[in-house]
């Protein structure tokens, strides 16, 4: 989404036809978002269109009844601080937060405050709710995946190139999700013959100079796991992918489609749309306690055959058949 659409997107809001629960004329509502994503990215951009979206049926229109209030791009922890406090300060309603990164600070920070999260792995063993089905904090919201799917990355990577027997994860070690994510793979590698090793993307410098260093031996591919690093350094390990001629599994549909080999993974545009269910739930007087975390409902297999051609692989039929998108 261009940036001028998605500008249009959110004035246009407004405008929108009220669903049947539309809201009776009352005091304004506050939501708060916060998100690691900058403002000019398009990964963020849509899943903020399916937040507005997903308000508008169900009678929240910005600047009617609902304000929102966003801090977004924080790269580094000190940012991330700031814009949690920030965002505590202003008396939000309900908070909107993405990943584990963001929500650990901001549960910190309140245990008062509402708060609906997406794209989380795993709230119960970061201590983010008690239990899925009875959170019993002010906390809830949507996981992305279970560990065990990651194991799926590697499989996929081994039926688009069968000769792959080195693999470098990229994945982000500040995060529990990132070890979890790891361990998961790592236990499919002697399954497939393939020798699993990681890689810490703290910054793009540490990112470039490991995937360097790993392509200089044979038969090598990448698997970049989920979280926010992942997304803000997509284009690097993309474009590092092309000139190694690393074959590459991601964790997200919009690494496929903006030029990497294929992805596996959830809808993570769909959480948004469905949080702003939530969020309705929680403005008109539920408590987060009482709302059962979400997992995913969709996961997509993307292939893009032209990048295979650009790294001479040719994609089995079999894994074609079954892909939900492919790229040609």
């Amino acid at each position: 989404m261009k940036r001028r659409e998605f500008i249009t997107l959110v004035g246009g809001a407004a405008t929108w036809p009220l669903a049947a629960r539309a809201q009776q004329a009352g005091r304004m509502r506050r939501v708060g978002v916060l998100s690691t994503l900058p403002a000019d990215d398009a990964e963020w951009q849509a899943r903020f269109a399916a937040l507005l979206q997903g308000l508008g049926e169900l009678g929240w229109t910005v600047g009617r009844n609902v304000r929102i209030d966003y801090r977004l791009g924080a790269d580094n922890a000190e940012r991330l601080r700031g814009h949690v406090a920030e965002m505590v300060a202003l008396t939000q309603d309900v908070i909107l937060a993405n990943g584990t990164s963001m929500v650990g600070p901001l549960l910190q920070a309140t245990r008062s405050v509402p708060i609906v999260f997406t794209n989380v792995v795993d709230p119960v063993g970061a201590g983010f709710v008690s239990s899925l089905a009875r959170p019993g904090s002010n906390a809830t919201g949507f996981t992305a995946f279970e560990y065990g799917m990651s194991g799926k990355y590697l499989e996929v990577l081994k039926q688009i190139s069968p000769r792959t027997t080195r693999v470098a994860v990229i994945r982000d070690p500040g995060i529990a999700s990132g070890s979890g994510q790891f361990g998961a793979i790592q236990a499919v590698g002697p399954l497939l013959g393939v020798e699993v090793s990681p890689v810490d993307a703290r910054d793009a410098g540490e990112i470039e100079r490991a995937v360097t260093e790993f392509a200089r031996s044979p038969n090598g591919g990448l698997i970049l796991t989920a979280s926010g690093h992942a997304i803000r350094h997509r284009d690097l390990v993309i474009a590092l992918a092309a000139r190694h001629l690393l074959p590459a599994v991601y964790a997200y549909r919009a690494f496929a489609t903006g030029g990497g080999l294929a992805s596996y993974g959830h809808d993570a545009t769909d959480s948004y749309r469905r949080a702003a269910g939530y969020i309705d739930r929680i403005l008109k007087g539920e408590k987060p306690a009482d709302l059962p975390v979400q997992a995913p409902t969709k996961y997509e297999l993307v292939i893009n055959l032209k990048t295979a051609k650009a790294l001479g692989i040719e994609v089995p039929d079999q894994l074609l058949s079954i892909a939900d998108e492919v790229i040609e």
